[in-house]
């Protein structure tokens, strides 16, 4: 019994190791980031400034050309749960980031094509989709293959990927940061067909360029669905829903050949109370002791069960997190709108796009960060004696609560806007400039970027740290649909409060951004985040964090 316990390890860890040590590290991650810089710079240069377009060049109603940007945003974060079921059943990550990329690059040459040449409204929106398919393949597996051309098994190598983390956010930031300065100037003062044209030759260079690094990555064949996996668990659990859940753990099958390897040592999940019908999963019966051969739909391993159930640990997490993707959805389109009515001008000749504020969000969470790591957590490190300072649920409950405060500033500032717009006679003018200038709106741009800093690094590292080993392209997916449903949650308030209040004969959001009354909308939104930050605390108060069993191994070569 030993032996074949010991071999299973051998083979998990032979599994594991990477194959070819002249492969990977520092020469090929540079490749993978230097492409999500360009993907996060197409994104951010489309995104950021897609509601001005919609209003301005297309003129769309304001409310519309907000819910055309946030159905886009919403389809764009859920593709990613398809681009990562592909790419762990099927193709890879190598495979599947090649091809996103030509997709995602043909989408954009449609989108230039149809700001210039051929300019009609439907291929515009055929594009946009077009590149949601494209960042539904990349966005799941980008990170991921690029911190896989790291060798765990090494010192050196491990404190590289410690490292890379870190020049892989610079990198996001700076890509982000530097088109809502660039692309939006291009595209507001030089014309939407250079803006874009300039977007799609970047993501033609970031293509060739991990081409180039073709031989250098470690690649690693399909390991199959993790949905399969999943659904064997309930299925079996329901299969034995007569079957009665018994402290006496003897009669469950305890096979670790879903354990993973960790720095030489192999890890386990340690068994749990919480979720206990899906205990039945792994209950041998008569006839599982008396078959030869075991039915994984019959059958699972306590490891198997515990990683699902992790899985549905997270889910009210996921929910309660909602809210916060519906403020960070204000970014841009009713914060961008609001910006357009307002002195813009920086000295005589210069006038800031107002897409471009969204810049200073990027701006600030390149200085939060750091002074998070290097300031916050070692104060409250000595408080608290944890080494992170607290936790990483308390960490999104501080942005959260963040998300609170912005709304409120947010109203408060629109409340001000409003009434320099009534005090000169505009209201009637949704295209004047307002004698206010677009700097009243820095504080909610500010908040909201230090918000980010805590609740969505922390969203990342909890949907990493939490997910098994072998669910992590899903955890990463499951972590950006939080943005896409928000976007959709955002949508649908919207619908409920012009409905409501056009009955009440006084629309809130009316294309009139002078007239309507979007500090109302603004408070509606605080109220409700207030709401889920109740619902979240109570669920971040009985949350089990995931708790790992590790013996030691014996080496490969043994």
């Amino acid at each position: 019994m030993a032996d074949s316990s010991n071999k299973n390890n051998v083979d998990i860890h032979r599994h594991l190791h990477r194959t070819n040590p002249t492969k990977g590290g520092w020469h090929a991650a540079i490749f993978i980031i230097f492409v999500e810089v360009a993907e996060r710079f197409a994104y951010i240069g489309l995104a950021g400034n897609l509601i001005t377009y919609l209003t301005n060049v297309l003129h769309e109603p304001i409310t519309e050309a907000v819910k055309n940007v946030n159905t886009w945003v919403g389809v764009s974060s859920l593709f990613p749960l398809l681009g990562g079921f592909v790419a762990d059943s099927y193709l890879g990550r190598f495979k599947t980031i090649i091809l996103s990329s030509l997709i995602y690059l043909l989408g954009m040459i449609f989108l230039t094509l149809s700001v210039s040449v051929v300019k009609q409204k439907k291929l515009f929106f055929i594009a946009l989709y077009v590149l949601s398919i494209g960042d539904g393949g990349h966005k799941p597996c980008v990170q991921t293959f690029a911190a896989d051309q790291f060798d765990e098994n090494t010192a050196e190598e491990r404190d590289a990927k410690s490292s890379f983390f870190n020049w892989w956010y610079l990198g996001i930031v700076f890509g982000s940061t530097s088109a809502a300065f660039l692309i939006v100037y291009l595209q507001d003062n030089v014309g939407w067909a250079v803006g874009l044209g300039v977007l799609t030759g970047v993501l033609a260079i970031a293509l060739a360029m991990f081409l180039l690094g073709i031989k250098r990555y470690r690649k690693e064949s399909p390991k199959g669905s993790p949905f399969t996996s999943i659904a064997q668990v309930f299925v079996a659990a329901f299969r034995k829903w007569h079957m009665k859940v018994t402290p006496n753990q003897e009669n469950y099958w305890h096979d670790h050949d879903h354990g993973g390897s960790l720095q030489g040592k192999f890890c386990t999940l340690v068994h749990t109370d919480k979720y206990r019908f899906l205990d039945k999963a792994m209950i041998i019966d008569e006839r599982d002791a008396s078959s030869q051969t075991k039915d994984p739909w019959r059958l699972c391993t306590l490891t198997q069960v515990e990683e699902v159930k992790l899985l549905v640990r997270l889910i009210p997490i996921w929910l309660s997190c909602l809210m916060f993707t519906v403020v960070q959805s204000q970014l841009g389109t009713f914060f961008t709108k609001q910006g357009s009515t307002m002195n813009r001008s920086i000295g005589p000749h210069f006038q800031i796009p107002p897409a471009s504020l969204q810049g200073i969000v990027g701006i600030i969470i390149l200085c939060a960060v750091p002074i998070y790591d290097k300031v916050f957590v070692p104060i409250l490190r000595k408080i608290t004696g944890l080494h992170s300072g607290i936790t990483v649920l308390q960490r999104i409950g501080i942005g959260l609560i963040l998300s609170i405060l912005d709304m409120v500033v947010s109203a408060l500032v629109e409340a001000k806007r409003v009434h320099v717009a009534t005090k000169h006679n505009l209201l009637n003018n949704p295209q004047a400039v307002l004698p206010m200038s677009i700097w009243w709106l820095l504080p909610q741009y500010t908040i909201l970027g230090i918000a980010d800093a805590f609740t969505i690094v922390g969203l990342q590292e909890l949907f990493y740290d939490q997910m098994p080993e072998t669910m992590r392209s899903l955890g990463a997916a499951a972590y950006i649909s939080i943005v896409g449903v928000g976007s959709f949650v955002s949508n649908g308030v919207i619908i409920v409060v012009v409905a409501i209040t056009s009955r009440a004969g006084g629309k809130w959001l009316g294309n009139n951004i002078n007239r309507a009354h979007l500090d109302y909308f603004y408070w509606v939104l605080a109220g409700l985040s207030a709401l889920n930050l109740c619902v979240y605390l109570l669920i971040a108060k009985g949350f089990v964090y995931k708790k790992l069993h590790v013996t030691e191994t014996r080496k490969a070569d043994a």
